[in-house]
C-alpha cells in the first residue's frame, strides 16, 4: 500500500482528519458535563462526526476520490471515535466496562488477523462486511441514545448495552470464517 502525496488533502481525507480532531472535543465536553445541556452538546459533536463519516464515503465514491489513505483513515477514525466514546461512557454506565473489553477483543482480533493476512498472502480485508457495519451503527446508536437521555433508567441502559455487546460478539464470530476463507485462498 503506497500512499501518494496528493492523497493527503482530498476532501474525504480532510473530513477523516476532522473526525479524529473531534474525538478530544467530545471527550472534554462529556467528561466535564454538569448538565443535560452539556450531554446534548457532546451528542451534537458525535452527530457532526457521524454526518462527516457518512458524507466522506459518498463524496469519495461520487467524485472518484477513493484513496489508499482514505481506506485506512476512515475505519481508523471510526474505531478511535467509538473506542473513546465507550471509554468515556464508562464514567456513567457500569456496563460500558464490559463493552470496552468486548470492543478491544473484537478490534484486536480484526487488527491481528488483518496483519496476519497481509503477511501470509499479501491480502487485506476488502472493506467492512455488512455485519461489521451493523455492529458499528448499533454501537453508535446505543451511545447516542445513552447521551441523549442522560436520565435513562438503569434497566433501559443495561438493555441497550447488552444488545450492543451481543452484536459485538456475533460480529466477531461472523468474521472468523471470513478470515479462515482468506487464509485458505492464500495457500492456492
Amino acid at each position: 500500500m503506497k500512499i501518494q502525496k496528493k492523497e493527503w488533502f482530498t476532501i474525504p481525507n480532510i473530513m477523516g482528519y476532522f473526525r479524529i480532531l473531534l474525538i478530544p472535543v467530545f471527550a472534554w465536553i462529556y467528561l466535564n458535563a454538569s448538565s443535560e445541556k452539556d450531554y446534548y452538546l457532546a451528542a451534537a459533536v458525535i452527530g457532526i462526526s457521524g454526518l462527516t463519516d457518512l458524507f466522506d464515503g459518498k463524496i469519495a465514491r461520487k467524485f472518484h476520490m477513493v484513496t489508499e489513505l482514505g481506506k485506512f483513515l476512515d475505519p481508523l477514525a471510526d474505531k478511535m471515535t467509538l473506542g473513546v466514546l465507550i471509554l468515556c461512557m464508562t464514567t456513567r454506565f457500569e456496563g460500558m466496562k464490559i463493552l470496552i473489553v468486548l470492543f478491544l477483543i473484537k478490534e484486536g482480533f480484526m487488527a491481528a488477523m488483518g496483519a496476519l493476512m497481509l503477511r501470509h498472502n499479501g491480502r487485506k480485508l476488502d472493506g467492512a462486511k455488512w455485519f461489521g457495519k451493523v455492529c458499528t451503527a448499533f454501537s453508535y446508536v446505543t451511545i447516542f441514545v445513552l447521551m441523549l437521555f442522560p436520565n435513562i433508567s438503569k434497566t433501559a441502559a443495561d438493555g441497550w448495552m447488552i444488545c450492543c455487546g451481543i452484536i459485538m460478539i456475533l460480529t466477531l464470530i461472523f468474521y472468523v470464517p471470513v478470515f479462515h476463507k482468506m487464509w485458505k485462498e492464500g495457500r492456492k
